[in-house]
């Protein structure tokens, strides 16, 4: 399989001018289930809650 590690950046937090959280994960690249940028519900310790993170480039 051909994996790769992809970073996780939160989408909510910019807008509220608070430090983005940030989580390393692993994605399959020729999965065609995950076409676009992977986007997870994740917990922003700095917004103490889960917020939506979407994969960058």
């Amino acid at each position: 399989m051909a994996q790769e590690i992809v970073t996780l950046e939160c989408t909510e937090a910019k807008a509220l001018g608070k430090p983005p959280s940030r989580y390393m994960t692993m994605r399959n690249k020729k999965s065609p289930r995950t076409p676009n940028r992977l986007e997870k519900k994740k917990y922003n310790p700095f917004l103490r809650r889960h917020t939506l993170h979407r994969e960058t480039k």
